[in-house]
């Protein structure tokens, strides 16, 4: 029995905790200096206003200790947020008690051991319901965000103490790199890039690619009816398909601690692409250091591409990690289309950061994003 007792008094440290409010350290002072005049004058009526400011302290402890217990939260985040960028989140808060409410309720995020204020407050819980609470928050780095559980804290029912009860509620979320407006020469150097890279072939659109005969099993609809009067032959009519360009981003990931920040600029700028070109209709492939994704568009594929740059990690150089990168980037068949490489640091020639390096089908274009 003495061996637990330091594990559950670590434990009930760890989850619960009190502190003096500002009001309740001036009502202690006031409630000493009571005592000291009852001890020292003997009066009576002092001895009856320490037992009732006593009585209040006692009160107010077990009321506040009573509005936290049996509290019970469920937290839901959003799969994806970008930094700097307001994202919401909401939580369940549900009282299991059959008797008694709850009050005056402030709930804290908690992660790394640090409480963070959302600006989160339930006045009133009654006995056996529960409140959903939406709230914004902002991550300011890119990564995944760890979320150690809610703290919810009450000063119910007199304001003397903050008390305080820690609910595990973990949770996690992928915060992807800030995205910011392109530079207008890179946008140039993309544009004319993607000019070159337009092919001519037949598919579903508007614009005429070819005339043929008319073979069974064609669409009636497609037949090019002043062609066939004037040649006596059924003649179909075929469509060039539409605009569809594409695109491969490579972003290097070795880079020496001193070129951390522009990295992280990297990273960001590769995102910032990445957004621009599948707005522009793009079907994109991403390689980031050795992984690789397909060819894709779309509001999925652009998220999966997004969690590749949040979670991607910056290598330091060496021959090994160089060879390697090197390596499996290059066994990568770019199927036509414009190639970009983004990459914060040029070899070991470059000891002091520089910024910056974009290569366009192997043309270096200067620019980056604004506000770097």
């Amino acid at each position: 029995m003495p061996l637990q007792m330091p594990f559950f008094v670590q434990r009930w440290s760890r989850h619960r905790s009190t502190r003096v409010t500002s009001e309740g350290l001036q009502f202690l002072i006031f409630t000493l200096a009571i005592g000291i005049a009852a001890i020292n004058t003997g009066n009576n009526l002092f001895y009856l206003l320490l037992a009732m400011m006593l009585s209040l302290i006692l009160i107010s402890g077990l009321v506040a200790e009573y509005c936290l217990r049996r509290l019970e939260c469920h937290r839901h985040l959003p799969d994806l947020v970008v930094v700097n960028q307001p994202a919401n989140a909401t939580l369940v808060v549900k009282n299991r008690r059959s008797s008694f409410p709850s009050f005056s309720l402030a709930i804290f995020d908690v992660s790394d051991g640090r409480d963070l204020d959302r600006g989160v407050t339930v006045s009133h819980l009654p006995a056996g319901a529960s409140r959903l609470v939406s709230y914004p928050f902002l991550a300011t780095r890119r990564g995944r965000l760890y979320l150690d559980g809610v703290r919810i804290a009450t000063e119910f029912p007199f304001g003397l103490f903050m008390k305080k009860a820690f609910y595990p509620v973990e949770g996690s979320v992928v915060v992807c790199p800030e995205i910011i407006p392109l530079d207008e020469q890179l946008l140039r150097g993309l544009m004319s890039a993607g000019q070159e890279q337009n092919l001519h072939r037949r598919g579903h659109g508007s614009e005429l690619y070819n005339l043929r005969l008319y073979h069974a099993g064609d669409d009636s609809r497609s037949i090019h009816w002043p062609t066939t009067a004037r040649t006596s032959q059924l003649t179909v009519r075929e469509t060039e398909a539409e605009e569809q360009r594409r695109a491969t981003i490579r972003l290097a990931t070795i880079a020496p601690a001193s070129h951390e920040a522009v990295f992280e600029q990297a990273v960001s700028l590769a995102a910032s692409l990445v957004h621009h070109m599948v707005s522009q209709g793009y079907v994109i492939q991403l390689i980031v250091g050795s992984d690789d994704s397909a060819f894709g568009q779309g509001e999925a594929h652009f998220h999966e591409l997004l969690r590749m740059l949040a979670l991607c990690e910056r290598r330091a150089p060496s021959g090994a990690f160089a060879t390697s990168e090197r390596r499996d980037t290059d066994h990568v068949e770019i199927e036509g289309g414009t190639e970009i490489l983004v990459q914060a640091w040029s070899g070991p020639d470059e000891v002091l950061p520089t910024g910056l390096t974009v290569l366009i089908n192997g043309q270096q274009i200067s620019g980056g994003v604004h506000g770097f």
